[in-house]
């Protein structure tokens, strides 16, 4: 069904049932719960943004004047809540953007909160199904972990700039009337928030490309030798400065010589996994199951590969199982 555009239509669908109206708004939600992703780093929050974003919609709907299209009332409301959300947070990180890559003789410190970490979204409730293939791509660059995560920098509201103008492709004029702000404002913050985001640096990778028979070719050889445990083709398959990373905790890795150590000394519990398929921030991904001593294979993390150039160039292990496994329909654990 189209947007509504004027008076008339929106006081059409205010007399509509609930089934009609509840279509109006969920047309929306997965550009929606993009958009609140980028702006808050966590697929957890991106969800229940949205989610207070329709119950405002709900309440105040028959306010609604129609001098705007409902997709631009419903991200003004989700921009509201975000904002409101972000009020008084510490932002959230990556292993890698706080402190030096670490040895693997050194012993795991105490495990951060999930406020502390750019958590991962699956591809599916965020990115268009059946969309221009160009806008798809672009899609997932704009969800990729490390874009993300230099948004995090930003003050909240320039957050909310750069989305709108750089991602989203609004004009300048409709993020002001959004934001209830000027042009010069926008324009200034939009500067600003580009300045900060080249002074972070994001490091380039490719998305996800299913129909790459370059790529799907190196992700079959990358879980064959994770499933064998064969360290000397897992790291053949690294970058050299690939980064090896473990969330909730902070220390990460970065030379093949500390992840080979590290695979076989404190993880060699990881020895026999299975990995699963599924799709995380525009990036390939697994879930890896390791063996259990009790039989079978039980959840341990959700990889996320980072590939450029054709080599892996990080690979993020989020082993917060619990909640990251039914977000990505993956099975609670494994026969053998």
């Amino acid at each position: 069904m189209p947007e509504l555009t004027t008076n008339e239509e929106a006081g059409t669908t205010n007399a509509l049932g609930s089934e009609e109206l509840e279509l109006q708004l969920g047309q929306h939600r997965t550009e929606l719960t993009a958009y609140a992703y980028r702006m808050l780093g966590s697929s957890f929050e991106a969800e229940d943004a949205v989610q207070e974003s329709f119950l405002r919609a709900w309440k105040s709907f028959d306010a609604f004047e129609g001098r705007s299209t409902v997709r631009s009332w419903l991200y003004s409301i989700v921009t509201n809540v975000c904002l409101d959300m972000l009020g008084g947070k510490e932002r959230r990180a990556r292993p890698m953007d706080l402190a030096p890559a670490r040895s693997a003789d050194i012993p795991l410190s105490e495990a951060l909160p999930e406020s502390a970490w750019i958590l991962p979204v699956p591809d599916g409730r965020v990115v268009p199904e059946g969309g221009d293939p160009a806008e798809v791509v672009e899609s997932r660059e704009s969800i990729r972990l490390a874009f993300v995560a230099a948004l995090q920098h930003l003050p909240p509201r320039q957050r909310a700039v750069l989305i709108l103008r750089e991602v989203l492709r609004w004009r300048a004029s409709e993020v002001a009337e959004l934001l209830d702000t000027s042009v010069a404002s926008v324009n200034s913050a939009l500067q600003r928030a580009r300045a900060t985001l080249e002074a972070v640096g994001i490091d380039e990778a490719e998305t996800l490309q299913p129909a790459d028979g370059e790529q799907r070719a190196l992700l079959d050889r990358y879980v064959d030798a994770f499933e064998r445990y064969d360290m000397d083709r897992l790291t053949s398959l690294l970058r050299e400065d690939a980064t090896w990373s473990m969330p909730p905790y902070d220390m990460w890795l970065q030379t093949h010589e500390d992840i080979r150590a590290w695979c076989l000394g404190p993880g060699i519990g990881c020895r026999g996994s299975r990995l699963i398929p599924t799709e995380a921030n525009g990036m390939p991904a697994f879930g890896q199951y390791k063996p259990s001593p009790a039989g079978g294979l039980d959840p341990w993390s959700l990889q996320v590969l980072e590939i450029s150039n054709g080599e892996i160039a990080g690979i993020s292990f989020f082993l917060d199982t619990q909640h990251l496994f039914p977000l990505f329909g993956l099975p609670p654990r494994l026969d053998p």
